[in-house]
Parts: structure tokens; C-alpha cells; sequence
């Protein structure tokens, strides 16, 4: 992870200045006496668009506020050091909403770089992208991580961070009758966030409606990836997840603070595809 340390006052000063302005854009009580109610708001993982974001990040991440998105869940940093990914953010009016990092990141004398990255990008989501395959098999292995995640959000707590975890498939495969996601769910502190993944639940067999009402208050940011038996390529409003439900689901017992949006599906040029995936979810949102 490159960190730039050449982090001036001056620039300081502009970070809290962007801060603050970002507080205020997500409803904290700083900017005016009445907080009137906010939608919430809505992202891009940038590993849809990876190849895009290879060959030009500043001009990919620009892309992606014209399209309307609000902000971004990072899953590379492509080589640049915080405060350049920082003022690609600033430029383009994004915020953002998270990283997919690997759990050794965030362990040992790395977590303390992790923080200091993140602070100047503004993220306070902090999600383990995957796990080592010999966890997925045995209750114990995930009993075990889970307080490691418990561990890692304690660290983070004072710098008003939070560690997550994202589903695949994996989590679902039962182990002697019990679901993993469920044992993760229930051996780690509510400050450890489920980053649940509607598309690559619903793939598994699982019903993601159920696992956004299972764990109240947990899902700080969700992945909205459609999913479909019939349409291989169907994006999301044209699939056959209840939308609706979910929707407000998210918007009440879930918690959630950012609707990220993941497509991966191939026939479709990534950055169009990403377009109508956000136009589409924003008429089911009225």
C-alpha cells in the first residue's frame, strides 16, 4: 500500500475543509438547524470498470461522476499515493464510500498505514474483500476470524472506522447444518459491518432479503448486483430480485449508509453498463 508522506498543513487544512462540507452533505446537524431527510446515497465499485480504471483512473474516476454516482468503493489504488486519490475524488464532487482490502492490511504494523491511507481519502469502511479458502469449511476457522474482525474493530473504533466483511458464495454452503454468514454473524460486535452482496447471494441459493432482516443495523453498505435465472445479462429493475422490499428494507431494519452498485457481466461495455444499472435502480427509488 503506497502511502505519500508529503502531506503539507495546507493540504490539511483543505481535507477538513472537505470534511466538514461532507458532513453536512450526509445530514450531520452542522450545516443548518433543520436535517431535512436524505435518500441514501449511491456508489460505484470500482472493480467493475478495472480495466478502465488501469489505463486512466482520473479520467475513468471522472466518468463516473457524470454519470451520476456519488461515490466510489475502491478495490485498487492503481499505484497512487492517498492525497492524489483524494484530489481525484475532491475534483469530481465524489466521496468515498469504502475499500476492499485484504485482511493482512489490517493487521500487525499495516494497520496503521490503512488508517492514515484512509483518513486522507475520507473512507470510514474498511471491508476484508475475501478470506484464506481454509476458513470457508469449518465452523471453528470462521469462529476464529470473527475475533479477529472483533479485535480489528476495536482498533479502528477511535479513528471512527468501521471493518467489514463481503459475502461470495462461499458463506452460504452449510457446515454441519449451519449457515457460515449466520456464525460470522453471530460471533462478531454489531461494529463489524456485513457487507452483504445481493447478487452473489441470490447465486448461492440465498435469499437476501432474509439476510438484510437477519442482522438489523449491520449492513453499513450493501452491494446491489442484480440476479436472474433466465437473463444471463440482466441488470438491476429487468432481474428477478424484489427490488421494492429490498429497498426498503435497506432503508429501515438493515441500516444502510451507501447503496453500492456491482455489475460483472460480460456483453455489455462496463462503463454503459454501470450508466443503466444506476438509472434503472434510481426509478425504483421514485
Amino acid at each position: 500500500m503506497l502511502i505519500n508522506n508529503n502531506f503539507t498543513r495546507r493540504t490539511f487544512f483543505q481535507l477538513s475543509a472537505t470534511a466538514l462540507s461532507g458532513m453536512c452533505f450526509a445530514g450531520v446537524n452542522c450545516c443548518k438547524k433543520e436535517t431535512a431527510k436524505t435518500t441514501i446515497p449511491i456508489g460505484m465499485q470500482l472493480y467493475c470498470v478495472r480495466h478502465e480504471c488501469q489505463e486512466d483512473l482520473p479520467g475513468t474516476i471522472a466518468k463516473v461522476a457524470q454519470m451520476g454516482y456519488q461515490g466510489v468503493e475502491f478495490a485498487d489504488y492503481f499505484g497512487y499515493s492517498a492525497p492524489e486519490l483524494r484530489k481525484m475524488l475532491d475534483d469530481n464532487n465524489l466521496q468515498c464510500c469504502g475499500t476492499h482490502i485484504l485482511i493482512e492490511t489490517l493487521q500487525g504494523d499495516e494497520l496503521e498505514k490503512t488508517i492514515e491511507f484512509n483518513k486522507i481519502l475520507g473512507n470510514k469502511y474498511l471491508i476484508v474483500r475475501s478470506l484464506d479458502h481454509n476458513v470457508y469449511n469449518s465452523k471453528e476457522k470462521w469462529i476464529e476470524v470473527s475475533g479477529i474482525f472483533n479485535t480489528i474493530a476495536e482498533k479502528v473504533k477511535p479513528h471512527g472506522m468501521k471493518v467489514g466483511y463481503h459475502n461470495h458464495g462461499y458463506e452460504y454452503n452449510a457446515i454441519d447444518g449451519e449457515i457460515p454468514w449466520d456464525i460470522f454473524a453471530d460471533n462478531t460486535s454489531k461494529d463489524v459491518i456485513m457487507q452483504l452482496d445481493t447478487g452473489n447471494c441470490s447465486n448461492a441459493g440465498a435469499d437476501a432479503l432474509h439476510y438484510l432482516k437477519r442482522n438489523p443495523g449491520r449492513t453499513a453498505t450493501c452491494h446491489l448486483k442484480p440476479y436472474s435465472t433466465t437473463h444471463e445479462n440482466a441488470i438491476i429493475g429487468e432481474d428477478e430480485l424484489d427490488w421494492k422490499e429490498i429497498i426498503k428494507t435497506c432503508e429501515t431494519t438493515a441500516g444502510v449508509e451507501w447503496y453500492i452498485i456491482e455489475y460483472e457481466k460480460k456483453g455489455i461495455e462496463p462503463l454503459q453498463a454501470m450508466k443503466m444499472n444506476l438509472e434503472n435502480f434510481k426509478k425504483l427509488l421514485g
